[in-house]
């Protein structure tokens, strides 16, 4: 099989995660074509309720927000993996309604998804001042820093910070911070502690579109790999930890198996019962999230929240 350098990545992947005896894949993998319409499935969910809650703070919030991001005067906002951006666009209205001077930055490692969403908000906001890039978030970011000394607004929305460990976290953070100058301002969406059975049905839906998106990520190494996982001989097992408030999903195999890669040309062994961890999930608390900012060396400015508190937007700045 001739691989695209997506598909490369792919290989990587699962070179690096499931040839180890805890079988692990990053969950970057569940966003292809097919994955990216099952999680717009998800976000409609009504057990899931993170999506309707930053929408909540947006709405709610976008002339506080404005005026926060341009007390310096001229900004870019910057977003890192804007996907659809249907929640942005709540900012971006009203920012152009208020003529705000400003320049939005879209950032995602997916052509595709950036031309979707120029497409859609060229008919929407015709006068959006829209600069796309495509690519890692630590190169694009480098790359707007040397090509102007507006002050820079960060997004990184959804639950996105809660995909890394708190370790992680803190560096990815203290990442972002380097691509800062004085007084830019990071914001990011941070999704909190709550009813533990609540948190749990967000991943376990009762129309099982969640474990269909977990799946989904089997059926993407069938594709690109040349794979042969027989789909149904896999299950959906989403936790949830209240003490540490890691929720996590695995896939979990249902009986001794072998799956071949022709990409790769090796095959992986499955004991039953066997699993692979594929998504982390951390929800917050108060002192979680001052730790994160303490570590990160970036102070925390301002927070936002929905109205029965199950979500946070945190505004961080550098001085």
């Amino acid at each position: 099989m001739n691989l695209s350098t997506i598909s490369a990545q792919v290989a990587q992947a699962v070179e690096e995660g499931l040839f180890k005896e805890q079988k692990t894949l990053p969950s970057w993998l569940f966003y292809d074509n097919q994955g990216d319409r099952i999680f717009q499935e998800i976000m409609g969910m009504p057990e899931y309720y993170l999506t309707g809650c930053e929408y909540e703070i947006l709405q709610m919030n976008a002339a506080a927000i404005l005026k926060r991001f341009q007390q310096q005067g001229a900004f870019q906002l910057i977003e890192l993996g804007a996907g659809d951006g249907l929640k942005t666009e709540i900012l971006l209205k009203h920012f152009t309604q208020q003529q705000a001077d400003f320049t939005y930055h879209p950032i995602d490692i997916s052509a595709a998804v950036l031309t979707q969403l120029q497409d859609r908000l060229s008919t929407s906001l015709p006068n959006l001042p829209f600069f796309p890039q495509q690519g890692d978030y630590d190169k694009a970011l480098e790359k707007l820093n040397l090509s102007s000394n507006k002050r820079k607004v960060i997004l990184f929305l959804g639950s996105n910070i809660g995909n890394f460990s708190a370790t992680e976290a803190g560096a990815f953070l203290l990442r972002i911070k380097k691509s800062m100058h004085a007084n830019d301002l990071l914001f990011v969406g941070i999704d909190l502690k709550k009813d533990p059975r609540m948190i749990q049905r967000a991943y376990d839906d009762s129309q099982g579109i969640t474990k269909s998106f977990n799946i989904n990520l089997l059926a993407r190494l069938n594709r690109e790999l040349g794979a042969n996982f027989m789909l149904d001989q896999f299950s959906h097992y989403p936790t949830y930890n209240p003490e540490t408030g890691e929720a996590k999903s695995y896939l979990v195999s249902l009986r001794q198996q072998d799956v071949y890669f022709e990409a790769l040309q090796k095959t992986v062994r499955f004991k039953r019962w066997e699993h692979i961890h594929t998504e982390v999930s951390i929800k917050y608390d108060q002192q979680m999230i001052e730790q994160l900012a303490k570590v990160s060396g970036l102070t925390i400015e301002h927070q936002y929240y929905d109205c029965k508190h199950y979500f946070s937007d945190l505004v961080l700045m550098k001085h």
